[in-house]
């Protein structure tokens, strides 16, 4: 790793959201630059000048929208299940006949295995996000508040204005996390993996 990613890594001040949409054009260069790096380099061998020059943009604008490389990395995490979601149907809700747990289940085992086709990057993600839960001021997203709660919350036919409803979302997202790092990590085999995802998402889920 650089000197320059040390320090600025140790800085604590808050990424900056892009204002207009050539600024959000440039974020998601960033972050497309950073999983086809991360995809071939892993975490340790991704230098935040080599991100910037993928991307076309300078140093120190990849620095304002993401203060450090776990920032990075788990930013590129959040991008690539906003485009997982966006890519699916857009789910159903529990009053149109379908099973919601089961499909609730099943959207999450398939985020798995498009985020395991890539096992440097998904380890690059998860290593961020122990870095960034260890730090002092953390500068990641909460992954049980994104795209993905949201998804689950219509899955389940829940609106997200009860503290219940808002819980057992984040039970499935955070038990679907760990089950990811454990198949990422061979801890489990993916069958047992999505054995486990179908139940707790039966258990949760239940009325």
């Amino acid at each position: 790793m650089r000197d320059d990613d040390v320090a600025r890594t140790a800085e604590v001040r808050r990424p900056a959201a892009p204002m207009s949409s050539r600024q959000a054009a440039r974020r998601v260069r960033i972050l497309r630059a950073a999983s086809e790096l991360g995809a071939r380099e892993g975490l340790a061998g991704v230098q935040m000048h080599e991100v910037a020059k993928e991307a076309g943009v300078a140093i120190a604008t990849l620095y304002r929208y993401f203060p450090s490389k776990p920032c990075l990395f788990l930013s590129v995490l959040e991008w690539h299940i906003e485009q997982f979601l966006g890519g699916r149907d857009g789910g159903t809700s529990a009053d149109e006949g379908n099973d919601p747990a089961a499909e609730a289940a099943e959207t999450l085992i398939a985020l798995s295995g498009k985020l395991l086709d890539s096992p440097l990057l998904a380890s690059a993600v998860a290593l961020s996000s122990f870095t960034e839960y260890a730090s002092v001021v953390p500068t990641r997203f909460d992954i049980a508040e994104g795209a993905l709660a949201q998804r689950l919350l219509r899955l389940l036919g829940g609106r997200g204005d009860t503290e219940s409803q808002r819980g057992r979302v984040r039970l499935l997202v955070y038990g679907w996390w760990g089950l990811f790092v454990a198949m990422l990590t061979e801890e489990i085999t993916t069958a047992q993996a999505e054995a486990n995802l179908r139940l707790a998402v039966r258990l949760i889920a239940a009325p």
